[in-house]
């Protein structure tokens, strides 16, 4: 056996951790970079008291094509480790993370999320929630013992071990049906946009187990990276032709670990996820929301809940500041992220049935509770949208962007004195943004300007890309500059890596 350090394989093979997650390349996860990983987060568990020899640990991937793969390295780890594999086979994220957490076991989940195939990841869960930024700095500075059963090329030498799969997916569905009620969709003709996403038929049986009818639409065998926060334009196209041509009162979909939602209205309009979170936050009855700075301000504008928390950008953050909010006392917590992901911090209670807490990202609660509330209330998904303040959100990112000239940007442009940083601003986006007039720095750049507007740029955490969120009172304004602040990035002098090498 050889002792190697976590933070080295890191540094040597590009996969870390960004806000959900290690992810990577393809080719940089080789079966012992996979199996070190999941040996680091088993040491991490031990030394918490959170794990040890025979202790279970449940294990899911998505459907992209290097999962089983992945998978099958994760497994030998924790085979390794004395562990008893729980293998839930190819389900939503939440599904195995409530698995874990229903039976104090940690669990993995082998995903890339909605990032394209060529790369993938691994999202760890503690016993009782995800891990978080803590958690990750104690990973990386494990120091395992790698045994010699891989290649040169860093594959396991011996065939995958077979395990039994388990059932997370019954009592997944469970938990919604039972809540909102098996006759809660009933009348409601729902088309479910399954393309590659891992939970499609999940969203099915559920649409059906609620009395609902389900409309399978748009299923791929390959790989679609579906991004709720910057939908594909052909996803735009196909949710319009869907529902003018089945008169559907709605279409759900989800990103391809399916923990993010993606839903769209009676016209096929597809809904901002942090529009989602609050008209979910909303329905459930929550007071108090913990949500990422680059979410839309109608969450403080609608003057529907107690306390909004701001944090910066993961589901490790919003949990953190879910986790102040317990501190503070307050009663029903809930947190949502500008994708959609939807974080229930506190049971809630409806007509003497529970919804138990679920601190992880899920894609099906913010859905279902909007459309339950909408049926109820007798009015469509946009009608109910009409309820919230006119604030519009649209983000969008430049691909291929490297990731140092990201980084780099950000800090030139909030070098120096605040009248400094304002006056570059202006300089440098007010031709199509305005006067720059404050801006917040929690997490990449948000700049508010003199006529509303907002502009928030930020590095993504998992991919050579940069971020660009845009808000204004209506949608044709935020999407317009939101392609011009992205053309303008694009396009501009590269002099400020000069300034900041």
């Amino acid at each position: 056996m050889t002792g190697v350090s976590i933070a080295d394989l890191m540094a040597v093979s590009g996969v870390a951790f960004g806000t959900s997650g290690a992810r990577g390349l393809v080719s940089a996860m080789s079966d012992r970079i996979c199996f070190a990983y999941t040996m680091g987060f088993l040491q991490h568990l031990e030394a918490e008291g959170l794990f040890h020899s025979g202790q279970h640990v449940a294990i899911a991937g998505d459907l992209r094509p290097s999962s089983p793969r992945i998978i099958a390295a994760c497994a030998a780890a924790i085979v390794h480790k004395g562990g008893h594999v729980d293998y839930c086979g190819f389900v939503p994220s939440p599904a195995v993370a409530a698995y874990g957490f229903a039976r104090g076991m940690g669990s993995l989940m082998v995903t890339g999320s909605h990032i394209p195939d060529d790369r993938n990841g691994i999202k760890f869960n503690r016993p009782d929630g995800e891990i978080l930024k803590a958690d990750e700095l104690s990973i990386r500075g494990q120091i395992v013992d790698l045994p010699d059963i891989f290649d040169g090329s860093g594959m396991l030498l011996a065939p995958p071990l077979k395990f039994p799969l388990v059932d997370a997916t019954t009592t997944y569905i469970a938990r919604y049906v039972d809540f909102f009620g098996a006759r809660a969709l009933e009348g409601l003709k729902l088309g479910i946009y399954e393309h590659s996403a891992v939970g499609r038929d999940v969203l099915v049986a559920l649409v059906k187990q609620m009395g609902g009818q389900a409309f399978p639409l748009g299923r791929s065998e390959t790989f679609i990276p579906v991004d709720t926060e910057a939908v594909r334009p052909e996803d735009h196209v196909l949710a319009r032709q869907w529902a003018a041509e089945l008169q559907l009162d709605a279409i759900l979909s989800s990103d391809g670990d399916s923990d993010r939602p993606l839903l769209a209205d009676e016209t096929g309009i597809w809904i901002r996820g942090d529009i989602l979170g609050i008209l979910c936050a909303r329905a459930l009855g929550i007071k108090a929301v913990a949500t990422p700075v680059s979410c839309n301000s109608a969450v403080e504008l609608c003057g529907l809940f107690d306390v909004v928390r701001r944090t910066r950008i993961g589901s490790p953050f919003v949990i953190e500041g879910m986790q102040g909010l317990s501190r503070a006392g307050h009663a029903t917590i809930c947190g949502y992220e500008a994708n959609g992901g939807f974080l229930l911090g506190t049971p809630v209670e409806s007509e003497g049935v529970v919804l138990e807490a679920l601190p992880t990202r899920d894609a099906i609660l913010p859905m279902i509770a909007a459309l339950v509330n909408a049926k109820r209330r007798s009015i469509t998904l946009s009608a109910l949208q009409e309820q919230l303040p006119t604030r519009y959100t649209v983000s969008d990112r430049l691909q291929n962007f490297p990731t140092d000239r990201s980084h780099a940007l950000i800090s030139y442009l909030q070098a120096g004195s605040e009248s400094d940083i304002l006056a570059r601003l202006t300089n440098m986006l007010g031709a199509v943004a305005g006067k720059a007039i404050r801006f917040d720095t929690t997490d990449g750049l948000r700049i508010h300007f003199d006529n509303d507007d907002i502009v928030h740029l930020r590095p993504s955490g998992n991919a050579p890309e940069l971020r660009c969120y845009t808000e204004s009172a209506d949608v044709e304004g935020a999407s317009t500059l939101n392609q011009q602040i992205l053309h303008l990035v694009a396009n501009s002098d590269s002099n400020f890596l000069e300034v900041t090498n």
